[in-house]
């Protein structure tokens, strides 16, 4: 089966089978989470294993599901794009969760996974635009057609496994802090990597960003009370842009050495997002909207890779296929032709695209123990030391 294909929500709905244990104990976590679960959208920087199981039950195969992603995390690969644990997983552990189990789950793998402590749809390679609009501009997904929207609706539809009635439900959504992404990178990631310019792309920002508020409005709807919603990160910055779009006509940053321009864009995207998180705020003054500057919370380390320990850098990849960033799309990580770093911990990249557990351990205490959500993440919902998580 095609994970592209139409039918593909209707069939997976029909192989996943939910167990869900809500009980007035899932209110706090030894006393002391600020929530009883987190409910979570996105791509692959959330996504901790949906897309390895639909690959599964559609039998394909993606490089990111093999050796050495996961090394440093149950030394096997759990379906999260790096070696380790994401920002998803610090906050959890943060907060005093566990760890947000996927969505998917078919039944001859897992039949009685719980969802009362938390649920992810975030699904690695996922658009915040539906693949019919993207494809057409021209744009094709080869990954996934699990956009946000799609996210949305398998959560719609497991709602009843989750909570029984629609009164139980609403305190479900409005006790749990809901994660928006990061989603939207993606649909910038596919068509600049095959080409296409910064400024070809533009007139897909108030889309992006129109699909991401869409999705939170729905979402208050519901009953949502507290959602956090990442911005883009410097993309400028990555080591298969770096290698795709470089050349001695463009502008690099003197301090950082990252691609101007892709900055400046993924500085655009999140200011006007942040524009309408702020008309959110005002229609619903009761509702906690929290914005994660992912950007901001990655710069301080790319501005000074040392001072946080990674010795390596901040542009070239831990594991790739050569070059100078190491990336090369013909050799991904994951496949016999690439290699591995020694020390991933003294890396900021892990393949290219996505970052490795250490540089997303400390983009996580950046987050949700330091200045960069808005409001303040710890004034809401003081935390635990995320570094002392390893």
């Amino acid at each position: 089966m095609d994970l592209r294909s139409s039918t593909f929500a209707t069939l997976l709905m029909m192989k996943i089978v939910i167990t869900v244990v809500l009980s007035n104990s899932c209110l706090y976590v030894n006393g002391t989470s600020c929530f009883p679960s987190i409910i979570s959208f996105g791509d692959s920087l959330a996504d901790t294993g949906n897309l390895k199981q639909l690959a599964l039950i559609s039998d394909q195969q993606f490089p990111l599901f093999l050796w050495p992603y996961g090394q440093n995390f149950y030394n096997h690969s759990t379906g999260r794009c790096s070696n380790g644990r994401l920002i998803i997983d610090f906050l959890a552990e943060s907060i005093g969760l566990p760890l947000v189990p996927p969505f998917v789950h078919d039944k001859d793998i897992d039949n009685s996974i719980a969802f009362g402590q938390g649920i992810n749809f975030a699904v690695a390679g996922a658009t915040a635009l539906d693949s019919t609009v993207l494809e057409a501009r021209g744009i094709v997904n080869p990954v996934t057609n699990a956009s946000l929207r799609v996210q949305l609706e398998w959560f719609k539809q497991s709602l009843p496994s989750i909570c029984g009635n629609a009164s139980d439900c609403r305190k479900f959504i409005g006790s749990s802090l809901i994660l928006m992404g990061e989603i939207g990178g993606n649909d910038y990631n596919y068509p600049i990597l095959e080409g296409k310019s910064v400024n070809e792309v533009d007139s897909l920002v108030p889309l992006v960003t129109d699909s991401i508020v869409s999705a939170i409005n729905e979402l208050i709807e519901m009953g949502a009370q507290t959602l956090v919603v990442p911005g883009n990160f410097p993309i400028g910055c990555s080591s298969a842009y770096l290698t795709v779009c470089g050349s001695d006509t463009q502008e690099y940053d003197p301090t950082t050495g990252c691609l101007i321009a892709l900055n400046e864009f993924a500085e655009y995207q999140n200011e006007l997002l942040q524009t309408k998180l702020i008309q959110i705020r005002e229609l619903h003054p009761n509702v906690n909207i929290i914005y994660a500057d992912y950007y901001n919370a990655a710069m301080q380390i790319y501005r000074s890779p040392d001072k946080f320990g990674f010795t390596n850098g901040a542009l070239k990849a831990c594991c790739g296929g050569g070059g100078p960033f190491n990336f090369n799309s013909s050799a991904n990580c994951g496949l016999e032709s690439a290699s591995v770093c020694d020390q991933s911990d003294t890396y900021v990249s892990w393949d290219g695209i996505h970052l490795t557990e250490a540089a997303y351990k400390l983009i996580a205490s950046n987050l949700f123990q330091g200045a960069f959500t808005t409001p303040q993440f710890n004034s809401l919902c003081p935390t635990s030391n995320l570094l002392s998580y390893m």
